[in-house]
């Protein structure tokens, strides 16, 4: 195809265009995904719906994607059946029964801290939870409920995308394997994965800055005005919980099959393991597990088990939607050449190559604030960022991480991401109020990350 110049960037800028329109990374990306084949194929709408439908049926013909797929579906329905067997409740109720022991003001933001970096399965579950269970403490205490927020918001998507034995990981993966399955880069999908988790340095300096935030109460900003809501005693006992080990047993059981997958996948070789595979091993595993635990104890009755399983996988359609046009996404960006022109570009221009990686930080970090979405900036940036590094031999970890860092930070500090809504809900303080007080941390932790992009893409 012909050098297609800045149309080749088009696309992804009107994905991003869109999604500030519409606020829906769906549409966006299916518009995206529109207008790049209108362009492959000479401007015939016709043609162009027609091999973007051929397309999307054939992403099912390869086995990792189809294997990805079902994990995300799987997924949910762990997570559903996790919640609706009472196993969060129990998790809750035993929690709050230990509060006498954390009944401080930092025990209080400490237990929101230990519930987020626990509970990783699902970045919106983790706000509420934290939130829910530690807001009555924390009004007990004398702590205001934006910084319980601001606490909920910094340990639930940084968490996620940190272990990422999780629909995070499941989409973080597939477009890893698209890159290398095109050619763009080359090695495995998990263990470069697991690698860029060192240079995800967003999510670890905002979790080691919350840490540091309860432990020496520091108050920046217009956190320093925020106040306490009168404490009210709504907590009542029930006869009966259920066990916490309805959560904990088949998360333990999800995270530990990932690694024994690995080594059976990798025939003993950990590294050499498929990721999507064994993704899909673990969740299998978990789900006959959750079976056969629910049922011999009574917790749940054959035809609960399947409803529950069936609402969890419903739960999970529009995110493996967006996981699918992720996919498509990534193809059309390829074909376009748009990471070859960018790469082009910034050669002629000089540009030095150790700015790269704090270049794809920042753009990621623009598209998530403007699009209220981390999922959909990985969608539109992982190919671009993927290609330049295989064009300008970077540490492909390191992009990774980039593309991770920069999506997590602009989605914590949107006013319209859905995790920055649910953790202002989850904890009962003003939305709004929330966004303003989160905002001062939020900075500090991408400047001390630019600069870590900077420096080690020097020492790159």
């Amino acid at each position: 195809m012909e050098n297609l110049d800045f149309l080749s960037v088009l696309i992804p800028l009107s994905i991003i265009l869109m999604a500030i329109i519409t606020k829906d990374v769906v549409v966006s990306l299916l518009f995206g995904i529109f207008f790049g084949e209108l362009i492959l194929n000479n401007y015939n709408p016709f043609e162009a719906l027609i091999k973007l439908l051929d397309t999307f049926i054939g992403l099912f013909a390869e086995g990792w994607i189809t294997k990805t797929v079902i994990f995300a579906l799987l997924v949910g329905s762990i997570i559903k059946l996790i919640s609706r067997s009472g196993g969060v409740d129990g998790f809750i109720n035993y929690l709050s029964q230990k509060q006498q022991s954390i009944d401080s003001p930092k025990g209080a933001l400490f237990l929101a801290y230990f519930l987020g970096v626990i509970i990783f399965i699902e970045s919106s579950i983790t706000s509420l939870v934290a939130g829910t269970v530690a807001r009555p403490l924390c009004d007990k205490n004398g702590v205001s409920r934006e910084k319980l927020a601001f606490v909920c918001d910094s340990t639930s998507a940084p968490v996620c995308s940190l272990i990422p034995f999780n629909a995070w990981g499941a989409l973080l993966l597939g477009l890893i394997l698209a890159s290398i399955t095109d050619g763009v880069i080359e090695g495995e999908a998990l263990p470069l994965l697991v690698e860029s988790i060192v240079f995800n340095f967003y999510s670890l300096i905002i979790l080691i800055m919350v840490f540091l935030v309860i432990l020496f109460d520091i108050n920046i900003g217009a956190m320093k005005h925020s106040k306490a809501v009168p404490f009210k005693d709504e907590f009542t006992d029930k006869k009966e919980h259920r066990s916490p080990l309805l959560m904990v047993l088949p998360i333990v059981v999800l995270i530990v099959m990932v690694p024994i997958s690995l080594l059976y996948t990798g025939d003993g070789d950990i590294l050499k393991g498929s990721g999507s595979t064994s993704v899909f091993y673990s969740v299998i595993t978990t789900l006959i597990f959750i079976y056969i635990y629910y049922r011999v104890n009574g917790y749940m009755s054959h035809k609960e088990y399947f409803s529950f399983l069936y609402e969890g996988i419903a739960d999970m359609i529009p995110v493996v939607l967006i996981l699918l046009l992720a996919f498509l996404i990534g193809s059309v960006i390829k074909e376009l050449g748009t990471a070859t022109y960018i790469a082009t570009t910034l050669k002629e221009a000089s540009v030095p190559t150790f700015v790269l990686p704090a270049f794809i930080f920042l753009v990621a970090s623009l598209t998530a604030f403007s699009t209220g979405t981390s999922w959909g900036t990985f969608s539109i940036m992982m190919p671009i960022a993927l290609g330049l590094a295989g064009t300008f031999d970077l540490n492909t970890p390191l992009m990774i991480g980039a593309v991770i860092s920069g999506g997590i930070f602009g989605d914590h500090v949107s006013p319209i991401s859905d995790t920055t809504i649910i953790s202002s809900m989850a904890s009962g303080c003003d939305h709004i109020e929330h966004v303003r007080t989160q905002m001062p941390y939020a900075l500090i932790g991408a400047g001390v990350a630019t600069l870590l992009y900077l420096i080690f893409g020097y020492l790159n």
